[in-house]
């Protein structure tokens, strides 16, 4: 990507149509979804202490993710083997899908420049958007605190789906 800054996807906008592999190498798209909420999270790497706690974040609350009628789809650079091995490991009740050209992420906005101990790269933001039924994105997390998270997206969700009713 150029020096730029990806523009970042906004409430209110269609979200980007995609296809990816899961952990298993099957196809995964976002019109798979029509009529649910979709929770696309898009997080840096598998089996790193902070994604980890994400991942479990939604793990412990899928039964309300679930009652919510939402999907939970997790996005990273990492391999379907990778995912695998990191779903098997953890638990995880939810697809996690390989972006391994970051195309998607870069779609979305949740590919930039980072920096750590003093070094500056590209790489994924942890970001998560919330999608609804018709394909709109409802809500934008930037900068997402991993701990707690996922109370957070189900509290927007549940806001979002009373106002509606």
């Amino acid at each position: 990507m150029s020096s730029g800054e990806l523009r970042m996807i906004r409430a209110g906008e269609r979200a980007p149509s995609f296809t990816l592999p899961d952990h298993a190498g099957e196809p995964v798209s976002l019109e798979d979804f029509r009529g649910k909420w979709v929770v696309l999270y898009f997080y840096p790497k598998d089996n790193t202490p902070t994604c980890t706690t994400q991942a479990c974040d939604f793990r412990d609350n899928w039964r309300a993710v679930q009652a919510a009628g939402a999907v939970v789809l997790g996005v990273s650079p990492d391999s379907p083997a990778s995912h695998q091995r990191f779903r098997t490991r953890r638990r995880l009740p939810f697809p996690l899908l390989s972006d391994q050209d970051h195309a998607v992420a870069e779609a979305y906005g949740a590919w930039g420049e980072k920096q750590l101990f003093g070094h500056r790269y590209h790489g994924i933001l942890r970001t998560t958007f919330v999608i609804d039924g018709d394909g709109v994105v409802r809500h934008v997390f930037e900068k997402v605190r991993a701990r707690g998270h996922a109370a957070a997206v189900l509290d927007v969700i549940e806001s979002m789906t009373t106002t509606t009713r």
